[in-house]
């Protein structure tokens, strides 16, 4: 079992940034892939980014591409989406997800409770 929680979510304005960071703890963190889903109101979940259990291998949604960016401390068993130029439709509730295999992009098998991200324009 993986438990994973979100931090970092809030309020900005459009043109702003936001860093969420997800700590894992259970099964040992190196071993799978993580990443971040998002929801917005009235859509369906979607793949924001992730990142292989060495960092050598990171996936970016195209809406998401030179703005925002994925990393992962082994050692402390963190993932962080550093999140720049954010606009009014990256507005969502995100999740920090994990793969039960080394995989990019993910398919999450462990879901964090999500983190509430508002850009007002």
């Amino acid at each position: 079992q993986v438990q994973l929680a979100e931090s970092g979510g809030g309020l900005v304005q459009a043109g702003g940034s936001l860093r969420l960071s997800c700590a894992a703890s259970g099964r040992t963190f190196s071993s799978y892939a993580m990443g971040w889903f998002r929801q917005a109101p009235g859509k369906e979940r979607e793949s924001v980014a992730a990142i292989s259990w060495s960092g050598g291998s990171t996936y970016y949604a195209d809406s998401v591409k030179g703005r925002f960016f994925i990393s992962r401390d082994n050692a402390k068993n963190t993932v962080n989406l550093q999140m720049n130029s954010l606009k009014p439709e990256d507005t969502a509730v995100y999740y920090c997800v994990a793969d039960s295999l080394n995989r990019v992009p993910v398919t999450p098998r462990y879901w964090g409770q999500g983190t509430q991200v508002t850009v007002s324009s």
